[in-house]
């Protein structure tokens, strides 16, 4: 590459213009080489020919002639569709005399009016200056916006690289093209290959045979020097002493301003195109884009990435349109998407990493050859062999479903089922905003976008939304003779995939002869005969699974499929959080004595779970107007008293079908008994179910598969009936095995599957920081052994002491100070807010702003990534929680990072590649144990849950609630992970006891480093305000302040400025109302 400067034009010009020596000074002679054609290889988005209004890798270019590249349909040659590109960008002239190709950034001729580029021109990463003029070779690399191969891009890179330049001279009315007049001795930059020592001589040979054969030979060699920037090698070689190598205001890596630059290793060819070893790099390119909407429908609405959307850039991409819409991006450039590793991805089948995870692989991370390192996975692989899975779900935030079908190559007729989330969709009500085929050339293609519950909307009213998020990410890939689950950080979008650092995990569990059906509803408590504990990994999949797809009955085969595979080899727990207010279940202590669902004795009927209902249409009979003189009123009194109450204060009433009311053939009323008279005759009807439990308590309790009982608390019911009050009467549905559920294959009907489905979504479980607390209760963990506790996450919620408080017991932690004995009682002894405040028991693992702003990725990557509000950090910053997340290994430093990860091991020490050790005090070498989540949650209550009070007067043994963390538990965001445990040696019962707790790596140094006091954490003002400062070096402070602006509107509401407000009394809905008073209607006629 040569640059050329010019004087001749006056110094008052905006530039300085180029030498008319270039121009013909006289006729040209007979033959002369009059046109050429260059062939290329875009860099991303596709170069668009005027003329024919396509896409194209040939440029035809004219003698002196210059030849415009921009935006402006009408003012230029050749366009890229792109907003980072200028109206005219930049100009390209061919000169036959001297064969040669000069570009400028701007205009070659134009007139004061016209300015140059906003964001530049690159030639191999160096920016062509405003009053320079270069000259470009074979195998130079052209970037407009962005010099950095993609790394600073927000989306794709546009440019071209030169791959080969043919010559045509005109002899006569011909024109022939001679091969002789290729440029054969032009040079491209090979310090990315690896090349044999012999052919580097002879390549050597051959360049020094070609400079003594020039008539010219220092500017052949000036031809052969280019940037080996992407090693940031700095040549200190003497070839020559030129002032046209002299770059002023270019920074490079490895090269610094004003210094000469030279090429470490260079090539020749002969007659053939370039092959151009900066395409290993396409992936660099190409995965740089970063659009993180959900194609939700026709349209492709698009839904913003209020957790992770990462958008590629730096300081040469400032004032690029951050979401790139996919409209603006043809067909042709997803065909672009990684094709550089589709072939090494899909070549090996990856085997399960077992109790570990492992990183995705990045595309700018290592040699061609990186696909072998076994801690890294790409998404082909994962899926390999795609040829033989019988269907496919996943479940994600924001999906970019063309990218996925095209990178993975997904056949057009694999049934595939993607729950993502959409605002408009998950808040409506409607069940036709359920789900959608967006895709008619995939016709097997479902989206499912998962409901968010009334209880959690503003003002429990969902046309007013509210706080919520389908967060999880999920993959489950069903063969014939495996099923393989994958637990990941990665939300499904290319740049998450293949440009950010996200965990990933995954096992394949073995197909069963005869279908499991109980595992759908085995409890974390059942132990096998052996001793050992038997997974739930079945029952919680399947349950995070229903709640997905339970609106979506097309889709509930899924919950069925998974009883056809053995998961009692799982290495890990499932921890899942589902929206809503959710209460501890109330184990069934008396056995039932009611049943719907036939006859059973109740010794046989084996439970599986309860259901929190509740009593639609209570007041119809206990209204004034119909209960003049309160007879009905003080009968259900007296029936309520002689029924008695069990230890949780509730009793057992009657449910019974009513096949025969036309307005619903699914109907079940509800009765409170006389227990004097068993013969079921005296009876106060109390409602009725409300019909989204109906519908499949019916099909399921006809059909024998499974029974039911149901208890109600008398307090509650007799208040709401004296009262007339509208507030939501509870009722507990207890389910058991019914006498058809061993012959289920001979009597299940498609109606049956839709209700299981139903059934399993609407059990009682634990989730969020009840379900962490369920596992790890497991295991008694010594607390003067413990030594590291650590949350990193890329975001971090409106926390507080309550919060890391409720956090700490969930995770086992307990006050040293109590004894052995007291603990006994499961809420002596918790880690309380008073010991939080004094003792912070959680280290918090943040990048700090000084990191994301030396990243090689640049600030905007993080923006939408990390999420950390102002007010938290001032209210945290004194507590010294905050710790530095520098990524391991060191090849990720300067990438961002999307991973939930949670660890708490004793005696930690550091040990380079180790996560934390624990030892004993009586040996040295005792292996370290404790337990690892990895996964979707952020560290926030909306992902993990939050205490509230509740069910007033619904308390057992002596005035104590009985859940040991609270009475409910409010948790907005649909969330997934896995918990790897390594027990303590003391355990007895449990598997994998010798594994050490330092096998599985952390994506982050540990111990890490605290923060210093002058250190912040990159939370959106501090990011805002450091854009700000690098705006101003690149545009007025209007623009910048006007930026300043966006990301203010775009900044996340702290959590409890709104849900803290939010009062939990539920209220019987409208649609229940009227429900059961169509039923009553019928029933009183």
């Amino acid at each position: 590459m040569k640059l050329y400067s010019d004087g001749s034009y006056p110094t008052n010009s905006k530039r300085h213009r180029l030498d008319f020596s270039l121009l013909p000074c006289k006729k040209p002679k007979e033959n002369v080489l009059n046109s050429t054609c260059l062939h290329i290889k875009t860099l991303g988005i596709p170069l668009i020919q005027k003329t024919t209004g396509s896409s194209s890798d040939t440029i035809r270019l004219q003698p002196y002639k210059p030849y415009s590249i921009g935006r402006n349909y009408n003012r230029c040659d050749f366009i890229f569709k792109d907003h980072r590109v200028s109206n005219i960008h930049c100009q390209i002239l061919f000169d036959p005399l001297n064969k040669k190709l000069y570009l400028c950034d701007g205009l070659f001729f134009g007139s004061t009016k016209f300015r140059t580029s906003l964001n530049g021109v690159f030639i191999n990463g160096v920016r062509v200056a405003n009053d320079k003029v270069v000259e470009i070779c074979v195998g130079d690399q052209v970037s407009l916006g962005c010099g950095s191969q993609g790394i600073c891009c927000m989306g794709l890179q546009i440019g071209f690289c030169l791959q080969k330049v043919v010559f045509i001279q005109e002899v006569g009315d011909r024109n022939i093209v001679r091969k002789n007049d290729v440029l054969t001795s032009d040079c491209v930059p090979v310090g990315c290959g690896s090349y044999a020592l012999a052919f580097k001589a002879n390549v050597l040979l051959n360049m020094c045979r070609e400079i003594l054969s020039s008539n010219h030979p220092l500017s052949r060699i000036h031809k052969c020097v280019v940037l080996d920037y992407e090693r940031g090698v700095r040549c200190h070689g003497k070839i020559g002493a030129n002032e046209d190598f002299n770059f002023p205001g270019a920074s490079v890596h490895g090269v610094h301003s004003g210094q000469k630059a030279c090429r470490k290793e260079v090539f020749l060819v002969e007659g053939e195109p370039v092959q151009d070893p900066e395409s290993d790099f396409l992936k660099d390119v190409a995965l740089a884009i970063e659009v993180e909407s959900c194609h939700l429908d026709e349209k492709g609405a698009k839904q913003v990435n209020n957790d992770g959307a990462s958008h590629e850039n730096g300081v040469n991409a400032i004032g690029i349109e951050e979401n790139l819409s996919q409209r603006f991006i043809s067909k042709e450039v997803f065909g672009l998407l990684g094709e550089t590793m589709k072939a090494e991805d899909r070549t090996r089948a990856v085997p399960s990493p077992g109790k570990r995870f492992v990183l995705n692989r990045l595309a700018s991370v290592g040699p061609p050859n990186f696909p072998e390192d076994p801690n890294s996975v790409s998404l082909p692989e994962i899926l390999y062999p795609i040829e033989n899975l019988e269907q496919l779900f996943i479940a994600t935030f924001t999906a970019d479903i063309p990218w996925f079908l095209s990178y993975c190559e997904i056949p057009a007729d694999l049934p595939v089922t993607i729950a993502c989330h959409n605002a408009e969709r998950c808040w409506s009500s409607s069940p036709d905003k359920r789900s959608s085929k967006p895709y008619p050339d995939f016709p097997n293609l479902v989206v499912v976008y998962p409901p968010f519950p009334e209880v959690i909307a503003f003002g429990q009213d969902l046309r007013k939304s509210g706080i919520g998020c389908h967060h999880p990410k999920l993959l489950v890939l069903q063969r014939r003779d495996c099923l393989r689950v994958v637990v990941t950080s990665a939300n499904l979008v290319a740049g998450q995939w293949c440009r950010v650092t996200n965990t990933i995990w995954w096992q394949d569990f073995p197909r069963l002869d005869i279908p499991d059906y109980l595992s759908l509803f085995t409890p974390i408590s059942a132990v096998r005969n052996n001793g050992h504990l038997v997974s739930d990994f079945a029952a919680q999949l399947a349950g995070f699974m229903a709640s997905l797809v339970a609106d979506v009955p097309s889709q509930a085969h899924w919950i069925l499929e998974l009883t056809n595979y053995d998961f009692k080899g799982s290495v890990g727990y499932l921890v899942a959080s589902v929206p809503g207010v959710h209460t501890s279940r109330i184990p069934c202590i008396s056995k039932p004595k009611y049943f719907l669902g036939g006859d059973c004795l109740p010794e046989l009927c084996q439970s599986v779970g309860s259901v929190e209902a509740s009593v639609a249409g209570l007041s119809h009979l206990f209204r004034t107007s119909a209960d003049l003189n309160g007879a009905r009123l003080k009968k259900l009194a007296t029936y309520l008293r002689k029924c008695g109450e069990d230890v949780y204060g509730m009793s057992e009433v009657i449910l019974k079908r009513d096949p025969n009311i036309p307005a619903d053939a699914n109907a079940v009323s509800i009765h409170v008994p006389n227990p004097e008279d068993l013969s079921l005759g005296e009876c106060v009807q109390l409602g009725f179910l409300p019909k989204n439990y109906a519908k499949w308590v019916a099909p399921l309790s006809d059909s024998g598969i499974f029974v039911f009982s149901a208890y109600i608390f008398p307090s509650e019911v007799l208040r709401a009936a004296l009262e007339g009050s509208a507030s939501k009467v509870q009722l507990i549905l207890h389910v058991s095995q019914g006498p058809s559920l061993s012959v289920i294959a001979e009597v299940i009907r498609a109606e049956n599957v839709s209700a299981i489905c139903s059934l399993i979504a609407s059990l009682q479980r634990c989730w969020g920081i009840w379900r962490l607390q369920e596992v790890l209760g497991q295991f008694k963990w010594p607390e003067h052994l413990e030594t590291d506790f650590v949350f990193g996450a890329s975001s971090i919620g409106a926390i507080n002491a309550k919060f890391l408080a409720a956090f700490s017991t969930a995770a086992g932690k307990r006050s040293s100070r109590f004894t052995e004995s007291e603990e006994s009682d499961p809420d002596w002894g918790c880690w309380s807010v008073s010991q939080e405040l004094r003792n912070p028991s959680i280290r918090i693992i943040f990048p700090t702003i000084e990191r994301v702003k030396n990243a090689s990725s640049g600030i905007l990557a993080s923006r939408r990534i990390l999420c950390f509000s102002q007010k938290t950090w001032h209210r945290l910053k004194t507590k010294g929680l905050l710790h530095d997340a520098v990524p391991y290994p060191g090849d990720r430093i300067g990438h961002p990072m999307h991973v939930k990860y949670s660890l708490r091991s004793p005696n930690n020490k550091k040990r380079d590649k180790q996560v934390a050790r624990r030892r004993f005090q009586s040996r040295k070498d005792a292996p370290s144990f404790g337990w690892v989540y990895s996964g979707s949650h952020n560290f926030s209550e909306a992902a993990w849950g939050r205490q509230v009070s509740g069910l007033v007067g619904k308390k057992i043994n002596a005035n104590r609630s009985y859940s040991s963390l609270s009475s409910r538990l409010h948790i907005s965001n649909y969330e997934l992970g896995i918990l790897f445990i390594t027990p303590p040696p003391d355990a007895q019962g449990k598997i994998n006891q010798r594994t050490n707790l330092d096998d599985i790596v952390l994506p982050f140094v540990v111990p890490a480093p605290k923060y210093r006091p002058v250190d912040k954490p990159a939370t959106p003002q501090e990011m805002r305000e450091a854009l700000i400062e690098q705006t101003k070096r690149r545009r007025d402070v209007f623009e910048a302040a006007k930026e300043a602006d966006e990301w203010m509107q775009e900044e996340i509401p702290e959590e409890e400025e709104v849900i803290e407000a939010t009062e939990f009394v539920v209220e019987e809905k409208e649609d229940e109302k009227a429900y059961a008073e169509k039923l009553w209607s019928q029933v009183d006629s």
